[in-house]
């Protein structure tokens, strides 16, 4: 039984493709501009005392991180079900 996904099915899926590359980038990009304010953030309050703001750029740091593994593990995801689409 050979049933797999016809990604030509519809017209635009390039463009398609394109659009979600792209923003994919942005994404990692963004993730990765926030991971080095925030680190930085994290150690100039940590190094005067203000916890406060410590804290908050602990948690910068811990999403961009986050934002950065669902972004990556997304595609991952995707191309795994896609592979285990193929083999059936």
């Amino acid at each position: 039984m050979g049933v797999f996904p016809d990604f030509d099915g519809l017209g635009g899926i390039g463009d398609l493709r394109a659009v979600v590359g792209a923003l994919l980038t942005l994404v990692l990009i963004v993730a990765v501009l926030m991971l080095i304010v925030s680190a930085i953030v994290w150690a100039i309050a940590t190094a005067h005392g203000n916890y406060a703001t410590a804290s908050k750029g602990r948690i910068g740091v811990l999403v961009a991180i986050g934002a950065a593994v669902l972004a990556g593990g997304g595609v991952a995801w995707m191309n795994w079900l896609l592979n285990l689409g193929q083999q059936l």
